[in-house]
């Protein structure tokens, strides 16, 4: 298994930077454009659901459901960033994501935050 298939996030020269933070250091908002969010819903196939059940009787990371996660998660990410973008955004701040379970069928997964116009100082 490679590094991207337990992990996530940007690559280095990202032409929509997201952070979690409120301000980038070195650069100042020049305009905020408002709250922008990527969603998706995964349900959970069968198999995976066979193999977690008996992986939780004996103990352990459940590697399918975590690589299922992660590829949900970047994929929110993914959808954020192209609002951004399609916006005029430059730059993401106060990224989160939010997860709950969408009606016991699978996983909703939100990546959202603030879209803004960055501007090096």
């Amino acid at each position: 298994m490679g590094l991207d298939d337990f992990g996530g996030g940007q690559g280095p020269q990202p032409d929509v930077l997201v952070v979690t933070t409120n301000d980038v250091p070195g650069h100042r908002v020049e305009r905020v454009i408002g709250e922008v969010f990527g969603l998706t819903v995964r349900s959970r196939h069968l198999g995976s659901q066979i193999g977690a059940g008996l992986k939780s009787m004996i103990g352990g990371e459940l590697r399918g459901l975590t690589k299922t996660l992660v590829q949900t998660r970047n994929q929110a990410m993914e959808r954020l960033v192209e609002q951004a973008r399609a916006r005029g955004a430059n730059g993401v701040l106060a990224f989160r994501f939010d997860v709950t379970e969408a009606a016991d069928t699978g996983t909703e997964v939100c990546a959202y935050g603030t879209a803004v116009v960055l501007a090096r100082e």
